[in-house]
């Protein structure tokens, strides 16, 4: 009977939370092994959240014509603030990154690229002026992600267009940048108008980021790229920033989403592709932007390849933060990831998984790139993907027209800080005695409301006492994400279990 406990336990606990009625207290449970003590302390301080966010690239362009019913369904998994029942109806996404396409769908096959879910349209016509009534699966989705109060939209650039590239296609010959010289300043002007066509429809860009890991060669056909060189970077960003200031334009450039984290402090395998730090915000250096008007305060890069094993993902993003901060005033966006590669044997990207096992892996990067390279913000990869790849939040097939979608555990995981940590929280202090439990802390500095986020990735439960500010409360409100729950509303007091393989939101108003 005792090997049954485990089963029939669970049992309940999906049949609760789907009730919405959860009560996790410290008798909720069989007693735990250990018990773990959380201390929060709000007069320790660090970095302001700007957003959580993720990119329409590539699916949108067809799921934003699908049916009405189902496309607003997966706009509300993304960007919905509403509840039903006390259960979040979405993950509230703050920060809609838009794909500005190079033009090659309209290549259709001589475009090179073989997946046409990989080509994208652009806002010009065949006769070379801008055509706002294009894109319009991608627009949808915008205006779909403001009407649910995002109201952050970046536009990102993976490739000039074709018609101002030296091989007239959406990616390079040799590994060298594809932009024809000539035609730089047409390309700045694009981007800036087709800013201002968007603003002109009710869409506001916050930002733009005119260039895509400019580290990697981009040679394969295998999507829209282009590489750049940091010289090339800084010459494009200046023409950019002068074209924003003569359209009136008020949006900041983001620089320079870097293919992995490590080419922000190092040269790395790449000369004159490194150091982007120092190299754009240094004012001593020949290529610093920092003095521009429409730059941002914020260097940005990707966390692909870093994440494993653990104890090289730490390093790694400590010596991120110790690179910002040597930039007064610099802050650090994450602004791309999903689950890449063999990862050192902890977990593989190939394989589509709805389930823990990504979610937790996920849920781990999230956290370190949080709490020790203090990003103020935090992006996945593909909002919706078609593929048998771990890289969606939501999962379609892939149809252009129509068909079912998926939710994921990674949506649900990442919803369990997006939807609860909004964009102007200030990250704290959360002290955890154990190294079996992730945590960390963020507060409200208007409402003073603070918010917790804990992560078990041990396969039992864990008791967690809750020491100085919140350990007053008898009853706190919390959403759980396991196997059986998906930002699941519960209620625990000062003392409570947090089950098995799970993530766990605590607000303590």
């Amino acid at each position: 009977m005792h090997q049954l406990l485990p089963l029939f336990r669970y049992l309940c606990l999906f049949v609760l939370s789907s009730m919405g009625c959860l009560f996790l207290s410290k008798s909720s449970f069989a007693q735990g092994e250990e018990s773990i003590t959380l201390t929060i302390n709000s007069n320790n301080q660090f970095q302001t959240i700007d957003h959580f966010g993720a990119s329409d690239a590539w699916a949108i362009q067809f799921v934003g014509l699908w049916p009405d019913e189902k496309k607003n369904a997966i706009a509300d998994l993304l960007f919905s603030m509403e509840s039903a029942n006390g259960r979040p109806n979405g993950i509230g996404l703050s920060m809609w990154r838009f794909n500005l396409g190079a033009g090659s769908a309209e290549q259709g096959k001589e475009s090179g690229i073989k997946d046409e879910w990989r080509r994208a349209e652009s806002f010009l016509n065949s006769e070379g002026k801008i055509d706002m009534s294009k894109a319009k699966g991608q627009v949808w989705f915008a205006q779909a992600a403001k009407d649910r109060g995002v109201d952050k939209l970046l536009l990102f650039s993976n490739s000039p267009l074709v018609q101002f590239t030296k091989n007239g296609k959406a990616f390079s010959s040799n590994g060298k940048s594809n932009l024809d010289l000539d035609k730089t300043k047409d390309f700045a002007d694009y981007i800036s108008s087709v800013g201002i066509g968007l603003q002109n429809i009710g869409l506001h860009p916050s930002y733009i980021s005119p260039v895509n890991e400019p580290q990697w060669d981009w040679s394969d056909g295998g999507q829209e790229g282009n590489p750049y060189t940091n010289e090339e970077i800084a010459s494009f960003v200046k023409i950019l920033d002068q074209s924003l200031s003569d359209q009136a334009l008020d949006a900041k450039i983001d620089v320079a989403e870097a293919g992995k984290i490590n080419y922000l402090f190092e040269l790395a395998d790449k000369p004159r592709r490194g150091e982007q730090v120092k190299a754009f915000f240094d004012p001593s250096s020949e290529n610093y932007l920092g003095n521009l008007r429409h730059v941002s305060n914020v260097i940005s890069a990707h966390s692909y390849f870093t994440t494993s094993p653990s104890t090289v993902s730490e390093k790694l993003r400590v010596q991120v933060l110790s690179e910002v901060e040597s930039i007064p005033g610099l802050n650090y966006w994450m602004t791309e990831y999903c689950i890449l590669g063999g990862n050192e044997g902890e977990i593989n990207g190939n394989g589509r998984d709805l389930g823990m096992e990504s979610a937790l892996y996920l849920a781990r990067v999230i956290h370190q790139d949080l709490t020790i390279s203090n990003a103020s913000a935090w992006n996945w990869w593909l909002a919706v993907s078609p593929y048998n790849y771990k890289d969606g939040l939501v999962y379609i097939d892939k149809n252009k027209e129509d068909g079912a979608f998926y939710e994921s555990k990674m949506l649900w995981t990442l919803g369990n800080y997006s939807r609860f940590v909004r964009p102007g929280f200030v990250r704290i202090e959360a002290s955890i005695n154990s190294d079996k439990l992730m945590g960390s802390a963020y507060i409200d500095p208007l409402s003073k409301q603070k918010v917790v986020v804990l992560v078990n990735p041990e396969a039992k439960d864990i008791q967690v006492s809750l020491d100085g500010e919140g350990s007053e409360n008898t009853s706190i409100q919390c959403y759980l994400t396991n196997e059986q729950s998906s930002l699941s509303p519960l209620t625990v007091s000062s003392i409570f279990q947090i089950p098995a393989k799970s993530v766990m939101t605590l607000v303590f108003n």
